[in-house]
């Protein structure tokens, strides 16, 4: 980074180890090689990024590119541009992280079955705190969502954006920020591999059917069974992606006696 009179060489660039970019959509390698960077903690909240002329001879592209990457990440809530100053990383949320840190872990099987077992842990208890707390509104939308989900997959597709909105609506309706947070962030770094399940055939019909019997069990204040309704799904999901075998994953909660 260029600097002027005598302050102190800005050791943000020692940090940075950048790679030439060679993909033809050139400031979406940029993003994503300073997205990473944010994630590894190698950029940090209040670094300025070096000027557009230092970024482009390291990534080896023109500045047109870098300018459209470091809007590319304003956009994104990443990094601030001020004007005379240059480009500043934001206080980064977990939600911002998402993408880079899915990227690590998406390739390793292991670390997938242990989202899984964290979501297994987690949701159940979630879809019986809906069934506690969720407002009549809350229950309406989650109605409208799978109203909108029986369509997609009668349509033939998967309903993919439908069932990341109920599960989002579930957690929602707990009415705690932070199991919101935690559940959007499994749901996004789990996103391929719940697509690939939702392509297997027969997957998206049993998917809502499976969402349907959560939310009945929502309508009718039934914490049990919500929990158990959100915990089948879950180790049927589970199954198609890792290929576990269907043990008895139950956690926290007894059944009641089916009438």
């Amino acid at each position: 980074m260029s600097v002027g009179g005598r302050r102190k060489p800005d050791r943000v660039q020692d940090r940075m180890d950048l790679e030439p970019v060679k993909s033809t959509r050139i400031y979406e390698e940029i993003v994503r090689q300073v997205k990473q960077l944010i994630a590894e903690g190698r950029l940090k909240s209040g670094d300025r990024l070096p000027p557009e002329r230092d970024l482009a001879e390291k990534f080896m592209v023109s500045r047109t590119s870098v300018r459209e990457a470091l809007r590319a990440l304003q956009s994104r809530g990443l990094i601030d541009i001020r004007a005379g100053e240059g480009a500043f990383v934001r206080d980064v949320s977990v939600e911002t992280l998402i993408e880079p840190l899915a990227l690590v872990i998406l390739p390793h099987r292991e670390a997938v079955g242990e989202l899984f077992e964290a979501r297994r842990l987690l949701e159940p208890a979630i879809a019986a705190l809906a069934a506690r707390r969720a407002t009549r509104e809350e229950i309406s939308e989650m109605e409208r969502i799978l109203e909108d989900q029986a369509k997609e997959v009668a349509a033939g597709r998967t309903g993919m954006l439908q069932d990341t909105a109920l599960h989002a609506a579930i957690a929602n309706s707990a009415h705690n920020r932070a199991i919101t947070r935690i559940v959007n962030a499994l749901m996004d770094l789990l996103t391929q591999s719940r697509e690939e399940s939702l392509h297997m055939p027969g997957r998206p019909t049993r998917s809502h059917q499976d969402h349907r019997r959560i939310l009945a069990a929502v309508q009718r204040r039934d914490e049990v069974a919500a929990h158990r309704a959100m915990l089948d799904h879950l180790i049927a999901v589970e199954t198609l992606v890792t290929g576990a075998q269907g043990e008895d994953h139950t956690a926290g909660i007894k059944r009641k006696p089916r009438s």
